[in-house]
């Protein structure tokens, strides 16, 4: 894919590698291929193992392989490929139209792995009846060396009831925002959360290198600056609101990550061309200083001041008129800047200490439309933190300021203070409080970023209101955010918790047990074993889950589980088996037991057969006899059962553990001379198990 020429607004688009390049066009060639030519046809074998080389060559120097998808773009190693572009668009559209939001290959890929891959994307998602992002989960991880990442589109009542049919494209771009980055698993029954702040806290929380993941959130992001270039109804525009919350809330290193993975220069230019047309004035500010920062483009601290004022106007003018025109000039300014952004690094050095001070985004002293006189709290603390003395007055002000709800702007100002500041100390003293701390949470949306500055200065006076509001949180998202501001006070919390495990509602023993799973350690001498037997799942679930990460418990834990109906407490039980490849001898007969119980889901059943691998007990091989054992023919020849993701397993069990018993041996040579490839190569090889 060869590098645009040079224009007059800015550098050429950087080109892929060549190696990428082709490895892309290799890829939607062999898709395109497969989706025209029927199986068996001659040319399919020969393009996935094209594929299967170029991947191979490109993981050389690297352990994955990952490439997001936006509509008309795929976005690998950080850089966006041509919307333009006929074969690359055609494979974005087909995956897009999938509710596929990312490819991830890895070392080890084969061509039979790639082949299936392949099969599989090039059935028409519209012919299909389900894209593949909206179907089983298990699917898009069923190869061991590729994995399918979802892009999905469900739940659209949770951006608000009644929203016009014209506005539903910005509804699925913003609820797929929020599952992408909540990355919430298949089984989750729990209300999903879609406040801006939530999913900016989880994209902060992210891993740095999880490319994959990256390339999912920047493919919303650049979709959704291009949807709100022409918003116009009220679900866009509720949409612009929400970005702004995001942008404003994500932090600074997280928003420049994102915008490097965006693509290069030219598409970063683009895509905050785009955000300058259709996302809120304040958004549109941080996005520009990401793409300066990722591509060295200095802005000069003056200009960014005047921006801010701009913005802070066009947000809290006092009239329409005032708004309008700050709005219409900041975006003016953007694309202006844009046009010729090559300048290095503008900013004298003698002036931008004094001047720092003087920019702030909102101003203080504006006047309110009705003409009276600005806040009074606000001017006396502003004062006294200025000339650094706290007087009478002082701190009732500081309590006005917090009670009418703008705690926020004064840890702003705190936050300009240096850490010696006599004056800073008396207000912090002032609002540091766990009555403070309570007036937060009881507020929805809660207000993490103010947590996150509050909660460390109060210490463990925070636990109690924190702990109240995450007994009585509704929302998901509000008590995944609480409890990750209790697991971060430490273990000294975890007395207190164990003490209101006796409350009797489900969900508050469920939430104190998940937030012992998450504290350090557990108190001394605390067992969750009487949980286990609650009569609510979900608090069964829990508690299992933390008895399981107790050494001396775990056993008691996995027999507990095993024997539990429930199934998702099974499946943890049987997940951890499988992981560690270990079975304790007791828990065979329970293993043995629910791979021969066809009452079960299948997928348990698997999970099962794969955990007897893990061991070596005589039971385990008697069992895995029979689950690959159909009977004898009228001439004695033993018969294999009809394929089935059981039996399959159940081989490469036999072929791992047990290859050199006769009659496990026998077996197996029976298998490998299946005309089934699948069946010959679990009976050939344990990579069924891996």
């Amino acid at each position: 894919m060869p590098a645009s020429p040079p224009s007059a607004d800015g550098p050429g688009r950087a080109a892929l590698s060549r190696d990428l390049g082709d490895f892309l066009i290799e890829l939607s060639i062999a898709l395109h291929k497969h989706a025209m030519y029927p199986q068996g046809h001659p040319s399919l074998a020969p393009a996935a193992a094209g594929v299967t080389r170029r991947a191979a060559l490109l993981l050389e120097n690297r352990s994955t392989l990952s490439l997001g998808v936006a509509r008309r773009q795929l976005v690998i190693e950080g850089i966006a490929t041509d919307p333009k572009h006929p074969v690359l668009g055609e494979l974005a559209e087909r995956l897009h139209r999938h509710h596929l939001g990312a490819l991830t290959f890895r070392k080890g890929v084969e061509p039979a792995e790639v082949a299936d891959v392949l099969k599989t994307l090039a059935v028409d998602a519209e012919r299909a009846g389900q894209p593949l992002g909206l179907g089983d989960p298990e699917r898009l991880r069923a190869w061991p060396h590729v994995q399918l990442h979802s892009l999905t589109y469900e739940r659209l009542e949770l951006v608000g009831e009644g929203a016009p049919s014209e506005g539903a494209r910005a509804a699925q771009l913003w609820v797929g925002l929020a599952r992408a980055a909540l990355a919430l698993q298949p089984d989750d029954d729990q209300p999903m959360p879609t406040e801006p702040a939530v999913i900016a806290q989880a994209i902060d929380a992210h891993e740095r290198g999880a490319t994959a993941y990256d390339q999912v959130i920047v493919g919303y992001l650049l979709q959704i600056a291009e949807e709100l270039k022409t918003a116009g109804t009220a679900e866009a525009m509720a949409l612009r609101r929400r970005m702004s919350h995001l942008v404003r809330s994500l932090k600074p290193e997280t928003l420049r990550r994102l915008v490097e993975m965006g693509g290069d220069f030219v598409q970063r230019r683009k895509f905050v061309l785009d955000a300058a047309a259709g996302m809120a004035v304040d958004a549109v500010l941080e996005i520009l200083k990401a793409a300066a920062d990722t591509s060295q483009r200095t802005i000069s601290h003056s200009l960014v001041r005047l921006l801010s004022k701009l913005a802070a106007h066009a947000d809290g003018g006092r009239s329409p008129e005032i708004r309008e025109e700050a709005d219409h000039a900041l975006r003016e300014q953007v694309q202006e800047l844009l046009r010729g952004w090559t300048l290095s690094d503008p900013n004298p050095g003698a002036y931008s200490a004094a001047l720092e001070r003087m920019a702030r985004a909102a101003p203080l002293f504006v006047a309110p439309p009705e003409g009276g006189y600005p806040a009074e709290p606000d001017r006396v603390v502003a004062m006294a933190l200025e000339v650094e003395v706290v007087g009478p007055r002082t701190l009732p002000a500081v309590d006005r300021v917090v009670h009418e709800g703008r705690l926020p702007q004064l840890l702003d100002a705190l936050a300009q203070l240096p850490w010696t500041s006599a004056a800073a100390a008396r207000v912090w003293a002032r609002i540091a409080t766990a009555e403070v701390v309570g007036r937060v949470v009881a507020t929805e949306p809660v207000d993490f970023k103010v947590l996150d500055r509050l909660v460390p200065r109060v210490g463990s006076a925070a636990a109690a209101p924190l702990l109240d509001a995450l007994a009585a949180a509704e929302s998901r998202g509000t008590r995944r955010g609480l409890l990750a501001q209790l697991a971060h006070m430490g273990a000294g919390i975890g007395s207190i918790v164990v003490a209101r495990l006796e409350d009797p509602r489900w969900y508050v023993t469920r939430n104190m047990l998940a937030l012992l799973d998450e504290l350090p350690a557990v108190p001394p001498g605390f067992s969750p074993v009487r949980y286990t037997r609650h009569d609510d799942a979900r608090v069964r679930w829990q508690a299992v889950k933390l008895q399981l990460k107790l050494p001396a418990e775990r056993d008691a834990a996995l027999a507990t589980a095993l024997k539990d109906r429930e199934p998702r407490i099974m499946r943890l039980a049987l997940g951890l088996l499988v992981a560690l490849q270990a079975c304790p001898e007791v828990l065979v007969p329970l293993l043995v037991s629910q791979a021969a119980d066809r009452t079960l889901a299948s997928d348990l059943r698997v999970l099962a057969i794969r955990a007897l691998g893990g061991t070596s007990a005589p039971a385990a091989l008697e069992a895995l006899l029979r689950l690959t054992s159909a009977g004898r023919t009228l001439f004695g020849r033993e018969r294999l059962p009809p394929k089935s993701p059981e039996v399959v397993v159940a081989l490469a069990a036999l072929a791992t553990g047990w290859r050199r018993d006769p009659r496990a041996a026998a077996r197996l040579t029976h298998a490998a001379a299946s005309s089934d490839p699948e069946i010959r190569a679990a009976a050939r090889t344990a990579r069924a198990l891996r």
